[in-house]
């Protein structure tokens, strides 16, 4: 056995051995299994949303973005996704109270509670797991990539290794090993990436002087809307849109929601978010700029390879396992979490398994690793393209049903049925380009059609059989904030910035700076918002 094989299989055993230390519990109940029991604290709730949310593509795709579009890439994700995480209060705290009160397992659970309709509650989950199914294979597929790249063993082998670990402390410790995996895969992805962000800056020459010959070369990767006009003004709303409504509908961030020991766990877990992806995903797409300086002119798909491509330049082949295990823990952290919560909707939504038989439950985690296995064997580009292509806007469709369901009490069936199949309508016609609105990412109309049709029909079609004693009311100290958080939304449009040379600071574009501090100021008022309602909460 060589050493890079060696380090794999130890750190592989860990995530074993955390889920054998949690099979006591696990056994207990649904709650305990599904949920870790409700019982999340502040630390462990911010590292797996964190670790759930942020997938081999952290790695791999920010750092290839990184390298072909240049810095106008990392606001849109590092800000966009930081202030996403107000979604998490409009609809994660609500679904957090609801989940304790009404012991929700599934988030169709809600749907079902709302609305009182089995055929919407399926629809729902139906939704969910049609487009998070097939990125249980690409997680796959991203193990056997990174594995035969470090330390060159077969693809398959690579992905028959690393899914049968995943499944295995799933299977074994349910969400309990996942979370605390999460916990160690999150504290290496930062670790590691920082590590190597240093070694590569320091090895090609210094960061700031690698930056400027960079600039001198392609200045375009420093400009605000990016090379080749990537990052248009059409396409950064589109994204800052697409996070809001896409990501807290995917079902393990879902999920999550119900797992919070507490409203505070889930509030210190917003106040932090936006430093995480400020600082990680500036790591991830800064390492693939510095990139264009060792390896220029890489073709798009090559470009996805540059991370390991500049480790494998500027480090020996042990650290370099080391500090790419990072990327294994990243997407292994992503497929735990949706192996457990397709789990949970299928067994729950679809299927009468009674109370406590886990067994059952344990057994459908291992057959939807083997589907994810199966496909990973030949993956169908097909496939691939669809998803990659649909997911996010898939997924943003379901978000009009949720948050008009705890929001407003006309909001019934018809209309979250009717907007669900128009919208994902819309999400096929882009797809075979039967739809096409040049310069805007297709969410945008997609969500705007969902919207209207679900507000429409709700009050065309009246029915009286929904639950409206569960629909919140905005309080009214709340109010205030509605400006202030559009106020900051707008400074993360930093428009004046577009089309101006920029100006360098430390090697860096001064507009780089500024997301920097926004991301700060982001964490400082998500803090400031709920200490000035706290007593109205």
């Amino acid at each position: 056995m060589n050493n890079q094989l060696f380090i794999i299989l130890c750190y592989l055993l860990l995530t074993l051995i955390i889920g054998l230390i949690f099979r006591k519990k696990a056994k207990k109940s649904k709650v305990e299994f599904f949920l870790a029991g409700r019982n999340l604290s502040k630390l462990l709730l911010f590292f797996t949303m964190a670790a759930t949310n942020f997938s081999a593509f952290t790695i791999f795709g920010f750092s290839g973005a990184g390298y072909r579009i240049g810095y106008s890439f990392y606001p849109v994700m590092g800000f966009g996704t930081g202030f996403m995480a107000i979604s998490f209060y409009i609809i994660g705290h609500k679904i957090l109270i609801l989940s304790k009160e009404r012991n929700y397992i599934t988030p169709s659970d809600f749907v079902f509670d709302r609305y009182k309709s089995s055929f919407l509650k399926k629809l729902f989950s139906s939704v969910m797991i049609i487009f998070t199914v097939p990125y249980i294979a690409i997680q796959a597929i991203a193990s056997g990539n990174a594995m035969n790249s470090l330390i060159g063993i077969p693809y398959f082998h690579g992905v028959l290794l690393i899914t049968a670990f995943i499944v295995a402390y799933v299977a074994i410790g349910g969400l309990r090993s996942i979370v605390w995996t999460d916990f160690i895969q999150g504290i290496m992805m930062v670790g590691f990436t920082l590590t190597a962000f240093l070694i590569i800056a320091q090895k090609s020459g210094g960061f700031i002087n690698t930056h400027l010959a960079i600039n001198d070369s392609l200045s375009s990767l420093f400009s605000r809307p990016g090379n080749n006009n990537a990052m248009g003004y059409g396409i950064w709303f589109g994204y800052m849109f697409l996070w809001f409504f896409a990501d807290p509908m995917f079902p393990q961030l879902f999920q999550r929601f119900m797992a919070a020991k507490n409203e505070e766990s889930l509030k210190s877990t917003i106040v932090f978010y936006p430093i995480i992806t400020t600082f990680l995903f500036f790591l991830t797409v800064s390492i693939g700029v510095m990139g264009r300086f060792t390896f220029p002119g890489l073709e798009s798909v090559q470009s996805d390879s540059i991370f390991p491509m500049l480790l494998g330049q500027y480090t020996g082949t042990f650290l370099s396992t080391i500090l790419l295990t990072g990327s294994i823990a990243a997407l292994m952290s992503t497929m735990d979490s949706q192996l457990l919560t397709l789990t949970s909707m299928i067994t729950t939504d679809f299927f009468k398994i009674k109370k406590n038989e886990i067994v059952k439950e344990k057994l459908t985690v291992v057959v939807l690793g083997i589907i994810g296995l199966l496909i990973a064997i030949k993956p169908p580009q097909t496939i691939l393209d669809f998803i990659s292509k649909t997911t996010f806007n898939g997924l943003s469709v379901l978000a009009p049903t949720v948050i008009g369901g705890l929001y407003w009490k006309k909001a019934n069936r018809y209309g979250a049925a009717l907007s669900i199949i128009v919208g994902e309508g819309m999400v096929l016609g882009y797809y075979f380009k039967l739809i096409n609105i040049p310069g805007i990412l297709p969410v945008v109309p997609i969500l705007a059609a969902t919207g209207f049709v679900f507000i429409l029909t709700s009050l065309v079609i009246p029915s009286g059989n929904e639950n409206t004693d569960i629909v919140f009311k905005i309080k009214k100290r709340s109010l205030p904030w509605i400006p202030v958080f559009i106020i900051i939304f707008i400074l993360g449009n930093d428009f004046w910035a577009w089309g101006r040379k920029p100006v360098f600071v430390g090697g860096l574009p001064l507009w780089v700076w500024y997301y920097f501090g926004l991301g700060i100021l982001l964490s400082f008022t998500f803090k400031l918002f709920f200490l000035m309602t706290a007593d109205k909460d």
